[in-house]
């Protein structure tokens, strides 16, 4: 007999600390702090055009291409994927209300340290030697208790 763990058990079972989960507010610095300074890499030159995978979702090899940018890059572009623009539109102008919002009302959603979903950085963050540049919020299920939090009355919009 085989148990089903979910990605939430796991981040249960697996907490992160709390330092990493808080972005940093660029908002509040004057310099760059050493935590997100990354040395300078041999990898990529000033010419290097870098493009990110475009998976076509009418390819029939669109799923082993998925897998390879996954590996390679670490992330993908997805393309005839049959969801409407406008959709997309809305999904956009509300990730823009929320990254807009100041840093103190974004706390109020913050990921808790065993928890999946939320404000804050990526799980992944702890595994780099430096901080990366961004903010995140994660979504699996219903982001209502969130949205009630960074919105007391104007959130019907984001769920």
């Amino acid at each position: 007999m085989t148990t089903t763990t979910t990605l939430a058990q796991v981040y249960r079972e697996h907490p992160i600390h709390l330092r990493d989960i808080i972005p940093l507010d660029f908002n509040s610095i004057r310099s760059v702090p050493d935590s997100h300074v990354w040395p300078i890499s041999d990898d990529f030159s000033s010419d290097h055009q870098l493009m990110v995978p475009i998976i076509d979702l009418e390819d029939p090899n669109a799923v082993k291409l998925a897998g390879h940018a996954c590996e390679t890059w670490g992330a993908f572009q997805v393309i005839n994927h049959g969801i409407h623009l406008n959709l997309l539109e809305e999904v956009e102008s509300e990730a823009r209300r929320l990254f807009s919002l100041p840093t103190q009302t974004k706390m109020k959603a913050l990921r808790e340290p065993a928890g999946a979903t939320g404000y804050g950085l990526a799980r992944i963050s702890p595994f780099f030697p430096k901080c990366m540049w961004h903010e995140g919020f994660t979504i699996m299920d219903s982001p209502t208790d969130h949205a009630r939090a960074l919105w007391p009355t104007d959130n019907a919009r984001f769920w």
